[in-house]
């Protein structure tokens, strides 16, 4: 079958979810080295009124080269105007020629069909068909399961593949969104027998946290004013209440993600809210919405101003049965800002679909090279498909708790939190996540089962060394010791560590115990470095301050090694200030013999040595330096002279180009310890995790 140039998702009412299936799409087409674009035939608003969330949240995300103003042909208004001229024609006729005008600069085309919103939906879906067919674009159609019955959704599914097939128009797949958690078995069962066997079902459940508006999105459809807690305004908000009770029975009331609606005039309920926000025996809380107007007592102002406010507080003077009526009629959309909903959202996606078949279905391109983002989804599915137990020693640190929280709920790997629990569990509850000792063990290493085990193996393995029972126990109450000794004793698969402690501290208990690989003297690191168009692999730039040319060329060939297991192809430039023959001193000379050392190791690497930098990576430089190299322009391992050229380069190379640096990742240890910087971000702490598991499983 050939690949298809487009792909059109096309629902038949309001509020179906498409931005799921858009968002799964891209992050799936991207995944396979496509050029994407994304076009929307007929958006709702005028983009000097308002910007389409779809668009925006794809764009931004994504980083697509694509221009807004070139990604729609048509305000509704617009339209609408022509339909009730007599033309609807010329609608049709404008949308192919601007679509054309986008389509041969990329691989796949995106095609969102029409939201049903306002006027002129009757005319909606009939234009979708004639859209679809007349673009050649094969259909994907969603359908929104929430609050109907099996048979409703059936119908409804059948109708409108019915209505495509009628017109010639290929539909792909049928995906039923936002259904009932306990009927999604039934809803397949029930519509499989009554589509055509090479159409695609899908069945996805309704998804609260994709449901449920922000803080932001609350602040918007009020028009509310922001006291205090902007920082907050993601804060999800799953239900709200009233407060206009007594204290003691509101707070009887508070559920987690709760949205509190009072009056101005009721101090206590608010100062009441934020104490319950902070303390370990209520859940997380949304936010708070005083209404009326009313102005909260200086006094009360000058006691949360000085207080640890950790949730948004909003003001709006309509009263609180009319606010509350707004935001309960709130549809929430997915912006460029929600990380953690387009998180999910992928996550949802990627779990109910069938990625394999719908790929050969409309992305059967195969793509030259490892993009970034067909490398950072290639190591989630590898990370899934033998799940592995990462522990990680900081378990307080919020950055920690955030990625531990994504990684669990994506199904990614088991995590070990390792700390106190009572404070773990209150920063837990604090940043309104979703981890419990029901799907993530919480482990305090002086409380634990193991410890008199771990300490006695320590004294075993230290006992060269006269190590005391005293500082073998001290050792021990240490969350990177523990957390290492998990790992050796096979109570944990890999360690990840650094956001608080240093790369010392990360290491040195590795080194001590579970010790280098056979035939490896030396530990050290790499960077994948994710650059817009490649992934580069960047080494020492972490451990070795100034290797010799014997650990050099040790260094390059356990980059070679981890480099093959990642699914990049291994060509080594040994870089140094001068290429070829033509430069001379001892540092030239340590690469040079750094190089002919791998060449007698390992005579199969592709290896070339001494390069600058620009002759490795530049092809065109590279042929006009080196011209015989089949290295030189096409270098995919870069490993640097000492720490310092390493270290400042992979920053430089971070901070000017956008790149993602995942790192640094140790190689030579018999089981995987990582470290990370201590100014990491969640990404970072995911994606370390994410390698950590695939280290564990060779």
């Amino acid at each position: 079958m050939d690949s298809t140039k487009n792909i059109f998702i096309a629902t038949t009412q309001p509020f179906s979810g498409k931005s799921v299936i858009a968002l799964g799409l891209v992050d799936l087409l991207l995944s396979k080295g496509q050029k994407v674009g994304y076009f929307k035939p007929i958006i709702n608003h005028k983009p000097e009124v308002h910007v389409d969330a779809h668009i925006d949240t794809l764009i931004n995300h994504f980083k697509l080269p694509i221009d807004y103003l070139k990604s729609y042909a048509f305000a509704k208004e617009d339209a609408n105007i022509l339909v009730e001229s007599g033309h609807p024609e010329d609608i049709i006729d404008s949308i192919i020629e601007k679509y054309k005008k986008q389509e041969s600069a990329y691989d796949i085309t995106i095609i969102e069909g029409s939201d049903f919103l306002g006027e002129g939906t009757a005319f909606e879906f009939d234009a979708n068909v004639m859209i679809a067919k007349n673009l050649a674009a094969p259909v994907i159609v969603v359908i929104s399961g929430d609050g109907k019955t099996t048979a409703q959704i059936t119908n409804s599914a059948v109708v409108t593949v019915q209505r495509f097939l009628s017109r010639k128009v290929r539909v792909v797949a049928v995906i039923v969104n936002r259904a009932a958690e306990e009927a999604l078995d039934e809803i397949h069962a029930a519509l499989r027998p009554q589509l055509k066997k090479d159409i695609l079902v899908a069945v996805i459940p309704q998804i609260k946290e994709l449901k449920s508006p922000s803080m932001s999105e609350v602040k918007s459809h009020l028009d509310a004013q922001v006291m205090f807690g902007e920082e907050f305004l993601n804060n999800r908000v799953d239900h709200f209440i009233f407060g206009a009770m007594q204290v003691p029975n509101f707070l009887n009331h508070i559920k987690k993600n709760v949205l509190v609606v009072t009056p101005g005039d009721r101090s206590d309920i608010v100062l009441a809210t934020l104490q319950a926000d902070i303390s370990q025996n209520y859940p997380k809380i949304a936010g708070i919405v005083v209404t009326g107007g009313f102005d909260l007592p200086e006094s009360v102002v000058k006691l949360i101003k000085g207080s640890k406010v950790s949730i948004p507080l909003l003001a709006v003077s309509e009263p609180s049965f009319h606010a509350a009526t707004k935001v309960a009629g709130i549809q929430s959309k997915i912006h460029a800002t929600d990380t953690e909903k387009i998180q999910t959202a992928i996550g949802i996606f990627r779990k109910y679909m069938d990625l394999d078949r719908l790929e050969k279905e409309i992305a059967d391109v195969k793509p030259s090279g490892v993009t970034p983002r067909m490398f950072q989804y290639q190591l989630v599915t590898r990370a899934k498909s033998q799940k592995k137990h990462i522990v990680l020693p900081e378990g307080k640190d919020d950055r920690i708790l955030k990625a531990a929280d994504r990684l669990v709920k994506q199904g990614i790997v088991n995590i070990t939190l390792l700390g106190n629990v009572d404070e773990i569990l209150e920063a837990i509850n604090r940043l309104g996540l979703s981890l419990a000792p029901e799907n993530c063990q919480l482990i305090d290493p002086v409380q634990n089962i193991h410890f008199d085990d771990y300490v006695r193996t320590l004294l075993e393995l230290r006992k060269g060394k006269n190590m005391l029972e005293g500082m073998a126990r001290d050792l021990m109450t240490d969350v990177a010791y523990f957390g290492t000794m998990m790992v050796y004793k096979g109570h944990a698969d890999g360690m990840v560590s650094g956001a608080i402690h240093t790369t010392a501290h990360t290491i040195r208990p590795a080194l001590q115990f579970i010790k280098t690989k056979p035939g490896i003297s030396l530990v050290s690191s790499v960077f994948f470095m994710c650059l817009p168009d490649r992934v580069t692999v960047f080494g020492d730039c972490a451990i070795n301050i100034d290797p010799t040319a014997e650990e050099l060329s040790e260094i390059a060939i356990s980059s070679v090694e981890t480099s093959s297991k990642f699914g990049i192809d291994p060509k080594v430039a040994m870089l140094s200030y001068s290429s070829g023959s033509s430069g001379t001193g001892d540092d030239v000379e340590k690469v040079r013999k750094a190089t002919q050392l791998i060449r007698e190791k390992k005579p199969r690497i592709k290896v070339e040595g001494p390069i600058q930098y620009d002759a490795a990576v530049d092809p065109a430089t590279g042929k006009q330096k080196m011209p015989d190299s089949e290295v030189a322009g096409n270098a995919s391992i870069l490993i640097f002279p000492d720490l310092n050229t390493g270290n400042n380069t992979y920053k430089a190379v971070q901070r000017e180009s956008g790149a993602v640096a995942i790192g640094p990742i140790l190689q030579g240890l018999n089981k995987p310890v990582n470290d990370l910087s201590r100014g990491c971000l969640v990404d970072d702490i995911f994606n370390t995790v994410v390698i950590t598991a695939i280290q564990a499983q060779q």
